[in-house]
């Protein structure tokens, strides 16, 4: 080869190497965020040994997640990957340690988004699927509809192959203790407007997610509110409330009382906020969280990321279990509100 040549291939692949490596110096950093609940947590109300517990399993949530990213997988596998691990947790409200209705059951809700196709798919009043955010998973990309509920999404789940359990899988001696307390201090009328005077409806799990091909996605998944009646149904399962994903603007998962997350609408509030006013994340959280959720009288809190990588955790309450973990940087895990 003359030397001429030589150096044309040289600068050919100089060429075509420069635009690769701009092009991964402007890439969003892969991030995933997770919640395992908000709620009354001050310091004090767990053991050494507990809050040991939860951080470990919420730093094996964010890793699972992020395991996902790392590999060069879609935001919407590590959104299911992160809450699966939580699912599968009885530290959670979610799965295996969901929370009893007042007549003694587990009805569990789930949903999932994906921000790049602004599909959805949602379950209610499950009580026999071990991994409902699996559901929610099949319901988006096996199904034409957005949301199935109790016997029907139940069927759905055995169509699909996904893992079926008896209810005592979900069963977990905390969780029955706090049931029968919460039961007896209803028949007692200790509470006004039960069960809702408890801080027993918080626990529910979540996880929003950005890959390295920029889009993002959110998930969502509860076992409800303790002593729940009549089939209730909260927010988590609700697209816009619990969860929200869309490219243009943002990712959320909610957690807290989701009658006013509901009334709110308040992950896609947020999001819009983001879109149309051009807010940060962090000051659309804010805004909903620490004004129009309490001015109402609700209570609870946020994980909110954007296509940018820039992400947030807003909770009104004193604590939120919550972990990160951002290319470039270490996994951060925390429970109490930080002053």
């Amino acid at each position: 080869m003359r030397i001429s040549h030589l150096f044309a291939a040289f600068a050919a692949m100089a060429f075509l190497s420069a635009p690769a490596k701009a092009e991964e110096a402007s890439r969003a950093p892969i991030t995933i965020v997770i919640h395992g609940g908000a709620g009354a947590l001050a310091p004090g109300r767990y053991t050494p040994e507990e809050e040991a517990a939860y951080k470990a399993k919420l730093l094996e949530a964010v890793n699972a997640g992020y395991a996902v990213l790392e590999k060069g997988g879609r935001s919407i596998d590590a959104v299911e990957a992160a809450i699966v691990v939580m699912e599968d947790s009885p530290l959670f409200n979610a799965g295996k340690g969901a929370v009893f209705t007042r007549n003694g059951r587990n009805e569990l809700d789930a949903s999932i988004m994906d921000g790049k196709t602004v599909n959805a798919g949602a379950v209610a009043g499950v009580s026999h699927v071990k991994n409902p955010i699996k559901l929610a998973r099949a319901v988006m990309d096996e199904s034409p509809h957005v949301m199935f509920a109790r016997d029907g999404a139940e069927k759905f789940a055995r169509e699909h192959g996904l893992q079926m359990v008896s209810r005592r899988y979900f069963r977990t001696e905390r969780r029955w203790k706090e049931y029968k307390e919460a039961l007896k201090a209803d028949k007692e009328k200790k509470g006004a407007s039960l069960p809702y005077a408890y801080d027993w409806k918080f626990g529910t799990v979540g996880a929003v997610a950005l890959d390295r091909d920029g889009n993002i996605a959110a998930g969502t998944s509860t076992g409800g509110m303790t002593l729940k009646r009549y089939g209730r149904v909260g927010d988590s399962p609700i697209i816009g409330a619990g969860a929200f994903a869309d490219n243009r603007s943002c990712a959320v998962s909610s957690t807290g009382w989701g009658e006013y997350f509901m009334r709110l609408v308040i992950a896609r509030d947020i999001c819009a906020q983001v879109e149309y006013a051009h807010k940060s994340v962090k000051e659309a959280a804010d805004d909903v969280i620490h004004h129009r959720l309490p001015d109402l009288g609700g209570d609870g809190g946020v994980i909110v990321l954007d296509p940018h990588g820039n992400y947030t955790f807003a909770f009104n309450t004193s604590g939120m279990f919550r972990a990160v973990r951002q290319e470039g940087a270490e996994p951060q895990v925390a429970i109490y509100e930080e002053k």
